[in-house]
């Protein structure tokens, strides 16, 4: 069976046995799912057996923080070949085999089936997308008079717990994605933020879009201030929470890019922040009024 998705304007097609389990597990793209097949940005096809990987080179071996997937990427041949597993002491949950320009991928299934086809989808989205001006970033997105607001900061921060704050105290607050929105920016250089089928632990997954308003980056503090960011900050903070490799240079080249046109269009904040509704309404009143 093969089923086609359409995100942030990209379409992308995803080829598995029809009674293969993970058709049941994938509600969350139901929202997404198109008829229309031309023009994908890739196609990702599942292997019913793992081929022989044994000369495989390192490009880079993932070290996340604790309790999130490592991410080892090699070269196999003319191919990219990625290993993903929940811990470091597990073994691989799924293998993807992409080429160079990751329009075409394939993967086997090792572990559990929901986590593995969810993770094949957003790496090749946000690996395909990457030089299409789109960029699958980790934030949390607040809708609010037609215009998306995204919070960023480190795991921990508070993005979710802000975006809880606006919609609880501001009136006409919506949730639009809890994790991972993409941002594009459109031919006619405006940036929108999408809603995607991933995102986090929050069973938010809209087919929506709208333009951004502002970015704002979330820091713990003892006191509620907000300021607005050079272009060189802005730049740097927007940066650390793309998802893409950078050690592939074409991606790193079209990552650069987007993130560029974004912070020189779109305002940027810091927002030293306690997890108040005081911090809510300075932040709202600064970046949305």
């Amino acid at each position: 069976m093969k089923k086609t998705y359409k995100v942030a304007g990209h379409k992308f097609a995803i080829s598995m046995p029809d009674d293969f389990k993970a058709w049941n597990e994938m509600w969350n793209y139901e929202p997404f799912l198109v008829e229309d097949t031309d023009n994908c940005i890739f196609e990702a096809n599942m292997l019913d057996r793992l081929s022989d990987t044994s000369s495989k080179q390192v490009v880079v071996l993932g070290t996340p923080k604790p309790g999130f997937p490592f991410y080892n990427l090699y070269k196999l041949n003319d191919d990219w070949m990625i290993e993903v597993a929940l811990y470091e002491s597990r073994s691989s949950q799924v293998v993807i085999f992409c080429d160079k320009g990751f329009s075409k991928a394939r993967f086997y299934v090792a572990g559990d089936s929901r986590f593995s086809v969810n993770t094949v989808l957003m790496l090749m989205f946000a690996f395909a997308s990457a030089c299409k001006d789109t960029l699958l970033i980790h934030a949390s997105v607040t809708m609010h008079a037609g215009k998306g607001f995204l919070f960023l900061g480190k795991s921990g921060t508070g993005k979710s717990t802000h975006s809880q704050l606006w919609i609880n105290n501001i009136e006409g607050c919506e949730l639009l994605n809890d994790d991972n929105p993409a941002l594009r920016v459109e031919s006619d250089g405006t940036v929108r933020v999408y809603g995607t089928p991933w995102s986090g632990k929050t069973l938010c997954y809209r087919n929506l879009d709208v333009p951004v308003g502002a970015i704002v980056d979330l820091h713990q503090a003892k006191q509620n201030m907000i300021t607005r960011l050079s272009l060189p900050k802005a730049y740097a903070v927007l940066y650390v929470s793309i998802s893409g490799h950078r050690f592939i240079t074409e991606m790193a080249n079209g990552l650069h890019a987007a993130n560029a046109k974004i912070v020189s269009t779109v305002p940027c904040y810091s927002l030293d922040c306690l997890p108040n509704a005081e911090a809510a309404w300075l932040c709202y009143k600064t970046i949305a009024q």
